[in-house]
């Protein structure tokens, strides 16, 4: 199970969010009483090991396990599976049950959904002839805490489901986890919302509170002032470069999982053939918080500067006499080593990716389409990828950045593209391309590029970046700001009224809802865009904006919004919502299909 990070200080308190979690988990297995077998959505574990330890499981007479489609090994008489409303995971229990049967074993069986259960999924069951046989319920679990203020919908394929399936259940899920968090926070005042989903869920969000309204006057002021929405396809820029963040090349070069990343046991210095270790990577671990957001070369010399003052501290220590206060300032220095080997190690690893010749080309090449440079150069470039057959996904992410940068590639290159690519990879990809093709990332072009005006009008490209004390969020990238980061900047300043024009460029409609029925609310004027004044809340503490990401959200923006909370003159916290955390890879893999 992953490390459950701190909360303890969250702009909000989240530790309420895990803990009603917690409790609605606790509450389930102790309606089965006895000793039980808890079977795990395998897409779910991650999450749940983020909300409960496994010590407080057995507490409650747990055994636990992954869902496979191997028989269930163990002497419990009752067994509780805890899965997402997938009909693949319903067939998985129906074969369990049915081998069960077959060896003439009883059991009670407990299948819980994950957040709500689905009328296809029970319909499943009954065509397997189980569904009498078990006792359905709900795990309202919509939301999971990351780490202090990073919050997940956990919905792996939402992006995909509404561009390509046309399946919007998801923005009902988002909407209602919103709506859950109001219960705790108060009603939230202001909603800016830009791209379809994102409209629609703000839609959504005021129907449910019609319906079942969240009562303000008993809770005063909100402790969440404004709320914004993104889609993911506002900003298909960002996904697709390489993110220069320690915490976003982590994810790039090793995939972070719910805190964590897994790798091999030699790379942290420990010295057993083929065994992989989980290195915990979140707000607990104060290094890593102090790192986390920095560009990888500013990473490099702090850790470079924090060896060197143990190291000097040390030698002062065996040479000169001590006092007991200066051997106890020591000590407390030396409780941070393993956090600096930790660190040193990673940082290491991460060198033998970022030294490679192949890297540092990729990302002259993806600055020179974000730039608008040479698009033959870049023609060339992808054209060669695939030739060499370097991996398809970094292949589908250079089609997908020069696509979206130029409104789509022209029609002779584009049916040259495709065919080459289809002859390199093979033919069962034409799915993965068709996929890509309806969700506008991959198209022939059809209209003058916007690129170059969004660009410019939002000082998207910075020349000069001082990666080690950046003043500008564009550090993220060593030289280009996210233009959803962007985005955000004006929706916190000024509302979307100035950058009108802008948004009028980018995908999908946009729109600004004050919401009333709440207490003590100051003034606002949507026409003017500008958020009213609630800088403090009662108790002294910042008031807070929620930033939700429809489709995803990278690490590279995660930090870009804290460096810009963290700016002096900014009022408010920023909290940062998603359907998951992406990186181009794992994005670009969402529409990867193969025809059988």
């Amino acid at each position: 199970m992953a490390q459950i990070p701190s909360l303890e200080n969250a702009p909000v308190n989240l530790t309420s969010l895990r803990d009603q979690s917690q409790r609605e988990l606790i509450y389930i297995l102790k309606n089965i009483r006895g000793k039980k077998c808890l079977i795990i959505d395998p897409k779910l574990g991650g999450s749940i090991s983020l909300i409960i330890q496994t010590s407080i499981l057995k507490e409650h007479g747990v055994e636990l396990r992954l869902l496979t489609s191997e028989p269930i090994q163990t002497d419990c008489t009752k067994v509780l599976y805890l899965v997402r409303a997938q009909l693949n995971l319903m067939k998985l229990i129906s074969a369990h049950v049915q081998n069960d049967i077959s060896k003439g074993l009883q059991r009670e069986y407990f299948t819980y959904f994950v957040p709500r259960r689905s009328v296809a999924c029970e319909k499943v069951l009954e065509e397997e002839k189980v569904h009498h046989l078990m006792t359905i319920g709900e795990y309202p679990l919509y939301i999971v805490p990351l780490d202090e203020d990073v919050l997940s919908f956990e919905l792996d394929l939402a992006y995909k489901d509404w561009v390509v399936d046309g399946d919007a259940s998801s923005l009902w899920h988002i909407a209602k986890a919103i709506h859950k968090l109001e219960f705790s926070f108060g009603l939230i005042p202001n909603v800016r919302a830009k791209g379809k989903a994102s409209v629609r869920v703000a839609d959504i969000l005021n129907r449910m509170q019609a319906e079942d309204p969240v009562n303000s006057s008993d809770m005063g002021m909100p402790e969440i002032n404004t709320l914004i929405l993104i889609d993911r396809e506002v900003d298909m820029v960002t996904p697709m470069c390489s993110q220069l963040t320690y915490e976003g090349l982590l994810d790039e070069c090793l995939q972070v999982n719910n805190g964590a990343v897994e790798l091999d046991a030699s790379v942290m210095g420990v010295q057993q053939e083929g065994k992989k270790v989980k290195v915990p990577l979140n707000s607990s671990d104060k290094l890593f918080k102090e790192i986390r957001d920095c560009n990888f070369e500013a990473v490099v010399q702090v850790l470079r500067q924090k060896a060197t003052s143990m190291k000097q501290d040390y030698t002062e220590m065996t040479t000169t006499s001590q006092t007991v206060s200066e051997l106890k300032d020591f000590v407390k220095k030396l409780n941070s080593l393993p956090e600096i080997t930790r660190h040193i190690n990673l940082a290491q690893h991460l060198t033998t990716f970022t030294s490679k010749p192949a890297f540092l080309a990729r990302l002259d090449m993806e600055h020179t389409i974000v730039e608008a440079q040479s698009y033959d150069i870049c023609l060339d470039y992808i054209e060669e990828m695939i030739h060499k057959q370097e991996p398809l996904v970094n292949v589908l992410r250079f089609l997908v950045l020069l696509s979206v940068t130029n409104a789509g590639i022209p029609k002779k290159n584009f049916d040259y593209l495709r065919r080459e690519f289809l002859h390199s990879y093979g033919f069962e990809h034409m799915a993965t391309l068709y996929n890509l093709e309806k969700a506008g990332l991959f198209k022939k072009q059809e209209t003058k590029s916007n690129w170059l005006t969004v660009k410019r009008v939002l000082n998207l490209v910075s020349e000069n970046v001082d990666t080690f004390n950046p003043d500008d969020i564009a550090y993220v990238f060593s030289g280009y700001a996210p233009l959803s980061i962007r985005l955000v900047q004006h929706a916190i300043r000024s509302g979307w009224r100035p950058i009108e024009e802008i948004l009028k460029l980018l995908p999908g409609p946009h729109s600004e809802s004050k919401r009333s029925g709440f207490a003590n609310s100051p003034s606002f004027d949507v026409s003017s865009g500008a958020l009213p004044s609630i800088d403090r809340l009662g108790d002294g503490r910042r008031s807070t904006v929620l930033v939700i990401f429809m489709g995803g959200v990278t690490f590279a923006e995660i930090s870009a919004l804290r460096f810009l909370s963290a700016q002096e003159g900014m009022s408010y916290d920023l909290i940062i919502g998603t359907t998951k955390v992406l990186n181009g890879k794992t994005l670009v893999e969402e529409f990867i299909e193969k025809l059988v």
